[in-house]
């Protein structure tokens, strides 16, 4: 496989197929070219942004404007994605708000004190994020000025924060988080609000910035039976996609392992609805609440074996997605560390040439799909 180089393919920042296309399937479109972009497509698998790693911790990187535009477009340039996303981490609010939070290697975030009692809520000063967290607004300025396709904000949901806030840290079961919510409802309802706010202040900042549309990661929803969530979390996430509504720019609505919670995530003012690779897109389809476009799903792991493996279930995928309100190809989670860039680049040609065609298609059988050739032609 013939190694591709960022340096050879600048052009994407000023031409990326169907420039446009993205925002047209986020509106519910069927654009000529299916549009596609991953999920932590900056950063880990790159050998580019590995260089750029040792220079300092994750929230040190994310606070240097110029060092977090340059890995936004690392994969712009080696791949020709569709929209870049913005590289940051859904613990910044925190950080804004007066968290002490750290994000250790191999654990992800640890909060050095969890959320315990009422009297903490006071040590989450929402006030003038803009002010506290300058990094973002100039990151998002500098970006604007170099890309000529979308850039996607994001920021985390109030369940899956508070969890963090509440636990400490990463969580199996989010045993303390579930406690608190069932056990003290008041309380829970006061913390949650506290960071549905942070949530549309951060959502606010970015969208003034520049960014055109924002997904919302609610990565640990999928822990919760469909009751909790409509009673105790659902709220508050409508409040969030509320905000980005009147913001006018698209909305993305991200869980894992969210299959039974499909119907209530979609239950609100969002344009797309994303999909975990557990669930089929045409499940996901039937279990809308309401007719929105589609993004996913391919499982991360099937770009950790051969190019044909990968692309032979891309194409299962797009055969998925037949019949979606708007489609945007995305994986079902993030790139994993391990993944080799020209499969994914592979990837990104394969769709750009042959999915709009595949999820057009109303009789296309998926059982023995062919094999496109491999890179650009």
């Amino acid at each position: 496989m013939t190694q591709h180089h960022s340096s050879q393919d600048s052009s994407t920042l000023q031409q990326s197929p169907g420039i446009s296309n993205f925002l047209a399937a986020a509106r519910g479109g069927s654009p000529s070219v299916t549009p596609i972009w991953f999920m932590r497509q900056a950063g880990r698998a790159l050998p580019e942004y590995r260089k750029i790693k040792g220079v300092g911790s994750l929230l040190e990187i994310i606070q240097d404007p110029a060092l977090v535009a340059e890995i936004t477009l690392q994969p712009v340039r080696r791949y020709g994605v569709d929209a870049a996303v913005f590289y940051s981490d859904i613990m910044v609010p925190l950080l804004g708000a007066g968290v002490s939070v750290e994000i250790v290697p191999g654990r992800g975030p640890v909060i050095e004190n969890p959320f315990r009692e009422e009297s903490q809520l006071h040590d989450l000063n929402i006030d003038d994020l803009a002010d506290k967290i300058p990094f973002v607004p100039d990151a998002i300025a500098l970006l604007r000025r170099e890309l000529k396709i979308p850039l996607i904000g994001f920021t985390g949901a109030p369940f899956t924060v508070a969890s963090y806030l509440i636990e400490g840290g990463s969580s199996k079961n989010y045993e303390k988080t579930k406690s608190l919510m069932l056990s003290n409802p008041p309380l829970w309802n006061k913390l949650m609000q506290r960071l549905t706010d942070l949530a549309i202040a951060h959502v606010k900042l970015q969208a003034q910035a520049g960014a055109e549309a924002i997904q919302v990661f609610d990565s640990w929803a999928g822990s919760l039976a469909p009751r909790h969530y409509d009673q105790y979390v659902k709220p508050f996430s409508a409040q969030v996609f509320a905000a980005i509504r009147s913001l006018g720019i698209p909305g993305i609505h991200f869980g894992v392992g969210t299959y039974g919670l499909i119907a209530s995530m979609s239950d609100m003012d969002l344009d797309v609805m994303g999909v975990d690779w557990r669930t089929p897109l045409h499940d996901a389809r039937q279990r809308l609440s309401r007719p929105v476009a589609l993004q996913g799903n391919l499982d991360p792991t099937a770009c950790l074996s051969s190019a044909e493996v990968a692309l032979a279930e891309a194409r299962r995928v797009l055969v998925d997605a037949q019949g979606s309100k708007g489609y945007i190809f995305n994986l079902g989670h993030g790139v994993l560390p391990e993944t080799d860039p020209d499969i994914l680049l592979a990837i990104v040609d394969f769709v750009h040439q042959e999915g709009a065609s595949i999820v057009s298609t109303s009789n296309l059988s998926s059982d023995h799909p062919e094999t496109p050739p491999l890179g650009r032609s």
